[in-house]
């Protein structure tokens, strides 16, 4: 029997897929990484032990596997290898949720807002929101520590991960932590596979810590017509509380997303803020006004609070609509750089002076509060020289947040796209203990290899 044929028939009918034209949409994530393989087959199976059967395979016959989870990571994590397996987790779509404990057991398929309804049902919220959340698995925010809108005040997806279950590179299953808000019981594995993008295992559950529904909010807008003014704001707001969201949108967002949504954004901005309170009762609206009163005291030119929650959610779908907004004039190379806050506006000031030198336009989006911008740089695929000054600005973009000491990603994850800077950013030492964790973990270096190192 053919190797292949072998998986086939260990496996329901259905879960293997060789058709090309179907293998074709699972080459690449959303980071469209032209230099994607051809993958030999897509697996899609459905429980743990089908993944178990699946990664022994592969061990057994050397064959590379590549897990994916919605496909909607930016920066080629997810990309096909020549000859290698997709294991998509799209399938495994089970929840189990505990209002005592306030924990949610979930397999990796489930869409971040999937498991942000079901666990509402029972009062609870999963804070963690990545501006994508309608359309990213919680398995892959999982891979690549998912952060969002709400991360200013509530933390990342490694802040809500209490235990897990995966599949090691050699189909050994292991479980990891689980619902207890307190163990210290050996080393801390399960922040290990938080973050580690598919090269040491492949995470089939999840156990996440779940908090109370949040309060009612109020939604703080303030328009600039310098980003000096923008990032001194943000700064002051930062320095003065924690908001529950602080969001920037520079000239060329606020224009994309007006465009397609009409919602009378101001077009003459350079940037736009958009921050939250969910401080308990009157205490929102307190924080609110302190807000835009430090946007206006560094010179906003029109700011407003309000409690209204439509209009506060109107706002914020604005600024989550700002990537696909910004793709709609071109192809994007998407960034993901962050700094401390004191170094924002040094970041997006030189972030606007690479887009200039280099002749490419970027648009720059944020998660101000805590120093993560998405700089989306536009260009043209079928223009070589245009195309080759994007690459040269997002090199550039990188080597500027390394200088300023921060980080080549906040929350995407390195993924293929940005491994070169990798070493930049954390040293040869660390980039040594990676590959000792990596080939202790993995030896035959089968889990998603080409990412991350």
């Amino acid at each position: 029997m053919e190797p292949l044929a072998a998986l086939e028939a260990a496996l329901p009918p259905g879960t293997v897929l060789t058709d090309p034209d179907l293998i074709s949409s699972y080459r690449q994530d959303w980071a469209r990484d032209p230099d994607a393989g051809t993958p030999l087959a897509v697996v899609r199976p459905s429980t743990t032990d089908e993944v178990a059967t699946t990664v022994k395979w592969a061990a057994a016959h050397h064959v590379p596997i590549v897990p994916r989870g919605a496909g909607s990571g930016l920066s080629g994590g997810a990309t096909a290898v020549d000859g290698g397996i997709v294991l998509s987790t799209e399938r495994m779509r089970e929840i189990r949720v505990d209002p005592i404990t306030r924990t949610a057991v979930v397999q990796p398929g489930l869409l971040n807002a999937e498991v942000k309804r079901a666990v509402a049902e029972h009062g609870l919220w999963y804070p963690p929101d990545p501006s994508s959340f309608e359309m990213c698995s919680i398995g892959g925010n999982a891979a690549t520590n998912a952060g969002g809108l709400c991360c200013v005040k509530y933390g990342v997806t490694s802040d809500y991960v209490l235990g897990m279950e995966v599949v090691l590179a050699d189909g050994r299953v292991v479980r990891l932590g689980g619902p207890r808000l307190k163990d210290s019981a050996g080393l801390s594995l399960t922040k290990l596979f938080v973050g580690s993008e598919g090269t040491l295992g492949v995470i089939t559950e999840l156990t996440l810590r779940l908090v109370p529904a949040q309060l009612p909010q109020a939604t703080v807008v303030a328009s600039f017509d310098s980003l000096t003014a923008a990032t001194d704001a943000i700064t002051a707001i930062s320095s003065t509380m924690r908001p529950a969201m602080l969001e920037f949108m520079d000239g060329v967002a606020i224009n994309a997303v007006e465009d397609e949504m009409r919602m009378g954004l101001d077009r003459t901005a350079v940037a736009l803020l958009v921050a939250r309170s969910d401080a308990p009762g009157e205490f929102a609206e307190r924080e609110a006004v302190l807000m835009r009163e430090l946007c206006e005291k560094h010179g906003a030119t029109e700011a407003f609070h309000t409690a209204d929650p439509e209009d506060g959610e109107a706002f914020t779908a604005a600024r989550r609509f700002a990537i696909p907004a910004v793709e709609r004039r071109g192809s994007l190379l998407l960034e993901d750089v962050g700094v401390p806050v004191p170094k924002l506006g040094e970041l997006i000031s030189g972030i606007a002076s690479i887009g200039e030198r280099n002749g490419v336009i970027v648009s720059v989006i944020a998660h101000a509060g805590d120093g993560n911008t998405h700089p989306l740089i536009v260009h043209d695929p079928t223009d070589p020289d245009n195309t080759a000054r994007a690459h040269r600005a997002f090199g550039e973009i990188m080597d500027l947040a390394i200088a300023l000491g921060g980080t080549i990603t906040g929350e995407h994850g390195v993924g293929r796209l940005k491994k070169a800077w990798l070493p930049d950013q954390v040293g040869d030492d660390v980039i040594d203990l990676t590959r000792r964790i990596k080939n202790a973990l993995d030896p035959d270096g089968i889990l998603n290899p080409g990412a991350m190192l």
